[in-house]
């Protein structure tokens, strides 16, 4: 991968992380597109990271006041009623299930899964799940309103995100309109809860990029400028998607997802692309 190539996918990875249209199935599609090679899901996941530093960055003050909050409560029964306290058990529980899956089937995400055939379908299966959601959703909760049962289904739902073309704020979104959060809200847990299993995957996935088996210095050149430059785009977006959700629906993603699934399905079809 030479350097043009990773700032397209930087920027690529920073506009299609929060949005719900699957990063994921983008790093697999473009590259395509342009007859490059597949930098693959080691490749994507590292430049995760970048995002995820933007998430950091951007919901710092809520970060922290989670943070010294749920451990303040660990020693103090007092403060287990929290509406911070409990956001930081849902975010913990949440996690857990894309943790276990993550790892159990990490060979067949990173080989199977990145079939363009199921890509292009998954798009569009899940942009009319999404849509689904946004109609039938009361939009009249908060974040600070869930309970552990919601974090245990939203979780479930970010678990589907291990397969390109669901899109993990996608899923989680999903989850969360379905259980009547307000957009804004559904967006804000679900930035808060790839945290951690993203970083993980990310750091987990660092390892060949240090190792040379991304390509050398070159290759981890290459990553390193993907992930800064998905970090910048990728703060630019939060900030975008929150402000659009206060007042429109997801209505623009899902016909953006239902063109480019059946785009990918045809261009693959007539043997195109693969």
């Amino acid at each position: 991968m030479d350097l043009l190539q990773a700032l397209v996918l930087g920027v690529v990875q920073g506009l299609t992380e929060f949005l719900p249209i699957s990063s994921s199935a983008h790093q697999r599609i473009v590259p395509a597109l342009l007859g490059w090679d597949d930098p693959g899901a080691a490749f994507t996941a590292v430049t995760q990271l970048g995002t995820e530093t933007a998430v950091l960055l951007y919901f710092r003050r809520d970060l922290w006041r989670i943070a010294t909050k749920w451990l303040r409560a660990l020693r103090s029964r007092e403060l287990q009623a929290d509406p911070d306290v409990r956001v930081g058990w849902y975010i913990i529980v949440a996690t857990i299930p894309i943790g276990l899956l993550g790892f159990t089937f990490q060979d067949q995400i990173e080989t199977g899964a990145r079939d363009l055939y199921l890509i292009g379908t998954v798009l569009i299966v899940f942009a009319l799940v999404l849509l689904y959601a946004d109609r039938v959703g009361r939009r009249d909760r908060t974040v600070e309103q869930l309970s552990f049962r919601d974090g245990v289904l939203i979780g479930l739902a970010q678990s589907a995100a291990l397969v390109p073309g669901v899109s993990r704020s996608g899923a989680t979104m999903t989850a969360g309109l379905l259980l009547g959060l307000e957009r804004p809200a559904a967006a804000r847990f679900s930035f808060l809860l790839a945290i951690p299993a993203v970083v993980a995957s990310g750091l987990f996935e660092l390892r060949d990029v240090i190792s040379g088996s991304a390509g050398g210095d070159e290759g981890i050149a290459a990553v390193a400028l993907a992930t800064v430059v998905a970090f910048v785009v990728g703060y630019a977006a939060i900030a975008w998607l929150l402000r659009y959700l206060a007042t429109h629906s997801v209505g623009v993603f899902v016909g953006y997802r239902v063109l480019l699934g059946t785009g990918v399905l045809v261009l693959v079809g007539a043997g195109l692309i693969g």
